[in-house]
């Protein structure tokens, strides 16, 4: 016991073979209290006691009727289409330049997925374009907050609101960010959220979907266990469950739960790192991107970002490459991000074409993600700005 307690103490702080990785998930203090608590406890299964304190956290924190944690942002996803009951030949209109399970949550119930493109400065849905691709099919619209920052909900909601559309704001990025003041994901009928250890708040795997109609949130309940009526037996309100409607798997563990509570009771501490480490990346870098051409993060007025991540927009693709290259060589990992999922093998099957979507097209194949986690340190973070500038990309 000792000699493995003593292995663990010695191992890396990483398992990559990069210097400097893009993310390293870390314990922010009280991790390990907390899920020790729930084994005490005696209940490390779903809907927990720490289940209830994350959920309650978020609620109150962001003023939504309901907070539900589950397995995934895609699993929060998922829940938002069945309680949209979603079927054959629905439309959803999805940005191109977005992760895969933004779309493939609403596929799984049969639906036909319109691709709209971005905005060239903050990378969000353009929302000049929705009202030419809604038709009469179509159930929903998922903005994506892309890096935290918030779409134009000003524009998109009232669109909605005049056809009768839900709006699922996909909002793995931006737990706290601000749309005019607004809390991102409260703009629409549901908010899916993410806390994958890439996340600023995470517990490894994870997600909650935020509702902000109570109406639905008793039969979100009834979907999420499995479709049945599990958790009103426990609340007392009947003598014993059994199954009532559509459902599926999508309760976290209370051990994650565990984990995930003790960063969201620190997410003050960890917002104001991450705020340290993205401001001093866009002072260092400003002047060797006006040098270059390179773009650098673009964040309205208006919005207030969480400080999900900082990327640079590059010249070329040819240029994205060879800095990768220069900077894996230096023990760095920076990555690049989506590849428009109008491009993709299933995207074409909805008749996604090259052209489609132009500035998705285009900044896929220039867009790269430094190394962003609250961890970073100063002298990482030095390497990495003095790695990009001396790189000569000629």
């Amino acid at each position: 016991m000792a000699a493995a307690e003593g292995a663990r103490k010695a191992a890396p702080r990483s398992v990559t073979a990069y210097r400097i990785p893009f993310n390293r998930p870390s314990a922010v203090g009280g991790e390990f209290e907390l899920m020790r608590q729930a084994l005490d406890g005696g209940h490390i299964s779903g809907d927990g006691q720490f289940s209830r304190r994350c959920e309650a956290v978020l609620e109150q924190s962001l003023g939504v009727e309901r907070a539900l944690l589950t397995t995934s942002c895609t699993h929060a996803l998922e829940l938002a289409a069945l309680l949209l009951e979603i079927k054959q030949g629905d439309e959803v209109v999805v940005p191109s330049f977005a992760f895969v399970s933004t779309a493939v949550a609403f596929v799984l119930r049969g639906a036909r997925i319109v691709f709209a493109d971005v905005h060239p400065t903050t990378l969000n849905i353009d929302e000049t374009q929705l009202a030419s691709l809604i038709s009469e099919r179509t159930k929903a619209i998922v903005p994506l907050h892309y890096a935290g920052i918030g779409c134009e909900m000003q524009a998109i909601g009232p669109l909605a609101e005049r056809h009768a559309i839900a709006v699922v704001e996909d909002n793995a990025h931006g737990l706290y960010g601000r749309y005019r003041g607004r809390l991102l994901g409260t703009f629409g009928m549901a908010a899916a959220q993410s806390f994958h250890e890439t996340k600023n708040f995470t517990c490894g795997e994870g997600g909650a979907l935020l509702l902000n109609d109570s109406a639905l949130a008793r039969r979100a309940e009834v979907i999420r266990e499995k479709g049945t009526n599990r958790c009103a037996f426990f609340r007392g309100e009947v003598d014993k469950y059994t199954w009532v409607d559509v459902g599926s798997s999508y309760v976290l563990s209370d051990l994650l739960a565990a984990f995930l509570m003790a960063q969201l009771e620190r997410r003050k501490t960890v917002q104001e790192r991450r705020k340290r480490i993205w401001h001093r990346y866009d002072d260092e870098l400003r002047v060797w991107a006006r040098e270059v051409g390179a773009t650098l993060p673009h964040v309205p007025d208006h919005c207030e970002q969480p400080y999900h991540m900082y990327y640079v927009l590059l010249p070329s693709l040819r240029y994205r490459s060879a800095l990768i290259e220069h900077l894996k060589r230096r023990g760095i990992l920076a990555v690049f991000h989506y590849v428009p999922l109008h491009l993709s093998q299933m995207g074409q099957s909805f008749g996604g074409k090259r052209g489609q979507c132009p500035v998705a097209e285009d900044v896929s194949d220039r867009l790269l993600r430094l190394p962003f986690f609250a961890e970073l340190t100063p002298s990482e973070q030095d390497e990495v700005v003095e790695a990009i500038i001396e790189f000569d990309g000629t």
